[in-house]
């Protein structure tokens, strides 16, 4: 290519470059320059933003403390049999309450009863030889003491009666034995609780190595719940478990919309699980309506102290920022609102407390603090349209509000009242803008002639109170105006036509 060729080559692409960089420029330019550029947009105001506000208030929040468990029965007893012999009877049923000490079973006795008559016979029998070794021993010391005898065979019978006192003893001992296998026979229930599904039937033999055993009784009134907690909130448990004052627990089911049973805090484990960084805890349940089931999962909420009288915000209205914590309160006079530094502290669901920068009473900002700023103005859903615009003043020529229903363009303008200039900001014209009846005893009606002029009817005027009616506020401030309106002020029912007019030129739809 020549060097001609090159330097046009070049030129085009700057100016290529620049075109470019003129359009992003153009497109990408703040709209507040568009607006100033605008006929009466010279120092205009940005348009104040809608937003949500809720008032801080005084609450008893409690701190509560979440944590999955498992429900743990106080006791879990398998019954088994002590002796080996025949099942004679069942007397439970499966899942049964029984109560500790109830009948549940019966092994065949015969065996038992003999053998009991065998240790009772083998007693009496050494007991009477002992009683005739004694009457025998009584004889010889007689005999000794009259020098008839020798020694030696008293003492040879002397032995003899301590060696029937210790075969005696052990008759007493196999005896008890005896009894005590009979006994045995009897399958009681050990604890109180719920018997589980049985093991056994009738006829089968039984034997204390039977690893099913004969039923499972499991203790579910009361019943623990054990769960475990971060090792960082122990401190705080365990200053409130030494006050003294019970802690409430509260058993949820999987999905936290249940409550299935209340209890208290019983105890705390002594020593931390390195592996998870928790410690165990267990909490108590009266379970009177059985809903907690022994190794069922439940969410547990442990109420570990309350917060009185603690000034609350909802937690939409709480920003962090660079700074830390604000919150934007509402300045009622002038509808601006503050940043306020803050200092957050223990949040529940929906609320967060504000332990200090904020008093009770005082309204924050809960929804569209995402477009404010310090000193920025904001209009509330219940305020009338146009409140806070006040940069839209003055935007039509006083007089140039159409009839309600239909365009006002070429219409002349109501006999009575004279067009004003752009620039006249006048709060009322000189000369009543249309003709309203004189008030009387009730709340007077617009005339035809009003109606026509553009006053309010009485639907009309219901509806633009019932927009408001969750605010009072806003309520009191329409209901002054609608009052106004109805006592025949020209003031306030050309306040009406430039509220209509605003609405039209922030594209809503007026009320009909």
């Amino acid at each position: 290519m020549s060097r001609r060729a090159r330097l046009i080559g070049s030129l085009i692409a700057l100016l290529a470059l620049a075109g470019m960089g003129w359009l992003a420029w153009h497109f990408t330019r703040p709209a507040t320059e568009a607006g100033a550029a605008g006929p009466g947009g010279a120092g205009r105001r940005a348009p104040a933003t809608t937003v949500g506000v809720a008032t801080a208030e005084q609450a008893n929040i409690p701190i509560v403390l979440d944590a999955l468990g498992t429900v743990t029965p106080q006791a879990s007893v398998r019954v088994r049999p002590q002796v080996t012999g025949v099942m004679q009877k069942v007397l439970f049923k499966e899942g049964q309450m029984v109560k500790a000490g109830e009948l549940l079973a019966t092994i065949d006795p015969r065996q038992f009863e003999l053998a009991l008559q065998q240790a009772a016979g083998q007693r009496q029998r050494d007991e009477a030889q002992l009683d005739s070794a004694r009457v025998t021993l009584q004889r010889f010391q007689t005999l000794l003491s009259q020098d008839s005898i020798a020694r030696q065979e008293v003492d040879s019978q002397a032995a003899l009666v301590k060696q029937l006192e210790g075969t005696v003893v052990i008759n007493r001992a196999n005896e008890g034995a005896a009894r005590l296998n009979l006994g045995y026979t009897r399958v009681v229930a050990p604890v109180s609780g719920r018997v589980g599904l049985r093991a056994v039937d009738i006829g089968n033999v039984v034997s204390p190595s039977d690893a099913n055993g004969i039923a499972l009784i499991t203790q579910v009134t009361p019943i623990d719940v054990v769960f475990a907690i971060p090792q960082d909130q122990v401190g705080e448990l365990q200053q409130a478990a030494a006050s003294g004052a019970p802690m409430k627990v509260t058993a949820l089911d999987r999905t936290r919309s249940a409550v299935l049973d209340t209890g208290v805090f019983a105890s705390l484990d002594n020593l931390v699980d390195t592996t998870t960084g928790t410690v165990k805890a267990k909490a108590r349940f009266a379970n009177s309506k059985l809903a907690l089931f022994p190794s069922q999962f439940v969410n547990v909420r442990v109420e570990v102290r309350t917060i009185d009288n603690a000034v609350v915000v909802p937690v939409t209205a709480l920003r962090l920022g660079a700074s830390g914590d604000y919150v934007y309160v509402l300045n009622g006079a002038d509808r601006t609102v503050s940043l306020r530094p803050v200092k957050r502290g223990p949040a529940t669901v929906d609320k967060v407390v504000i332990a200090s920068g904020l008093k009770a009473g005082e309204r924050v900002i809960t929804e569209g603090a995402d477009r404010l700023k310090d000193g920025a103005r904001v209009v509330l859903p219940g305020d009338a349209p146009g409140a806070g615009g006040a940069g839209r003043q003055g935007r039509r020529p006083q007089g140039a509000a159409s009839a309600p229903g239909g365009s006002d363009a070429g219409a002349p303008p109501p006999q009575g009242r004279a067009s004003a200039p752009p620039a006249a900001a006048a709060p009322a014209p000189a000369s009543p803008p249309v003709a309203v009846a004189a008030p009387a005893a009730g709340p007077a009606a617009p005339s035809p002639a009003s109606a026509a002029a553009g006053a309010p009817t009485a639907e009309q005027l219901k509806r633009f109170l019932d927009q408001v009616k969750d605010d009072p506020e806003a309520l009191a401030r329409r209901q002054s105006l609608v009052d106004k309106i109805k006592q025949g002020d020209a003031a306030a029912l050309d306040r009406w036509q430039k509220i209509r007019e605003r609405r039209r030129d922030n594209n809503q739809a007026p009320t009909q």
